[in-house]
């Protein structure tokens, strides 16, 4: 079986994810070749799991200070350049084409009739997923940047039969803690994020970034965006200020950190993370970045108690593995009891 697995680059949630679909594709003996767009290809890092991998400019979203800048978004895109990319792009050695809101590979396979299998986050908005930030333009981007005939969405709870528990690496424990706070909030000015961190000067905090470069500022730590640096903080932090993108807060739920996010504004997903988050009493939600929040919740801090996620992961790699790729709904109802 040979598959053509589109990867969106915008952000790290996605990569992550993929990463760990990967490996156990690779278990499964899959030929894959691996598409990765949106983020220009020297920015991407720890990408070894994907082998020679094909890239292509695709789409992505323009921040400016935590906000999404739609007008900024259009021109940075050259849609041409996008279009010439989808009728390129070979699909003949195929079987089967698997997307995680990549929108060339999702494109090129919905114009020639291809099997297309949406895996991700974006796939989980259906009807019944509590949704924020709606706007005709959010909801377009939503149901056209990757479409695909085939959904198995992801998300924290089980809003619809075809949406299964995040992919996360399971492996992932909880280390001894060291005090710190991690933050990532790559969307936001680093600078401002120090200089409000540093105001917080009795807790030791822990910032990724990919502008950053290591060194220390007072008591914030700056560290350029790494995989593996970032996951070894992870599990020896005892909490999380960071956007409200998917991937991350997973994994915070799964190793019982504390979470206190703040959604990209104008960002109809992680506007909705955010209220999905509320409503089941995940984490705590703030509309900017405030020190007096923060503050606050650095004084309520408490452990929480750990998500038990199911390897998701494998089992949808034997589902794609199978050749059988009706709707996954069989598979949804027999994981998310293995969910805690």
């Amino acid at each position: 079986m040979k598959v053509l697995y589109g990867i969106q680059a915008t952000g790290n949630g996605h990569i992550s994810r993929c990463r760990i679909m990967a490996k156990y594709l690779k278990q499964q003996n899959i030929d894959v070749t691996y598409l990765v767009s949106g983020r220009a290809k020297e920015d991407l890092f720890d990408m070894e799991i994907f082998g020679d991998f094909q890239h292509r400019q695709g789409l992505t979203f323009v921040t400016n200070r935590g906000r999404v800048n739609y007008a900024a978004t259009a021109v940075n895109n050259n849609i041409f350049r996008f279009i010439r990319d989808i009728f390129a792009l070979d699909l003949e050695p195929y079987d089967v084409i698997i997307t995680d809101f990549e929108p060339v590979t999702a494109w090129a396979g919905k114009l020639r009739n291809k099997t297309v299998i949406g895996i991700g986050h974006q796939y989980a908005f259906g009807d019944n997923t509590p949704v924020a930030g709606a706007n005709p333009i959010a909801k377009m981007v939503m149901k056209y940047f990757a479409p695909a005939n085939i959904s198995a969405g992801l998300h924290w709870y089980p809003f619809d039969d075809t949406i299964f528990p995040p992919i996360i690496d399971t492996s992932l424990t909880p280390k001894p803690q060291d005090g710190s706070i991690l933050v990532y909030l790559p969307f936001e000015d680093q600078q401002e994020v120090t200089r409000l961190l540093t105001r917080l000067s009795g807790q030791e905090f822990i910032l990724y970034s990919p502008e950053l470069e290591d060194k220390t500022v007072a008591n914030v730590k700056q560290r350029k965006t790494c995989y593996t640096g970032f996951k070894r903080d992870l599990t020896k932090a005892r909490g999380v200020i960071c956007n409200s993108g998917f991937e991350l807060i997973s994994e915070c739920l799964h190793l019982g950190l504390p979470i206190l996010t703040k959604p990209i504004q104008g960002q109809m997903e992680q506007l909705s993370n955010a209220k999905s988050l509320e409503q089941l009493a995940y984490a705590r939600v703030m509309e900017a970045l405030d020190e007096d929040v923060i503050a606050s919740w650095l004084q309520q801090l408490k452990p929480c108690r750990p998500r038990h996620l199911p390897d998701v992961a494998k089992a949808l790699t034997g589902w794609i593995a199978s050749g059988d790729w009706r709707s996954p709904r069989h598979l949804v109802e027999q994981i998310w009891p293995a969910a805690d």
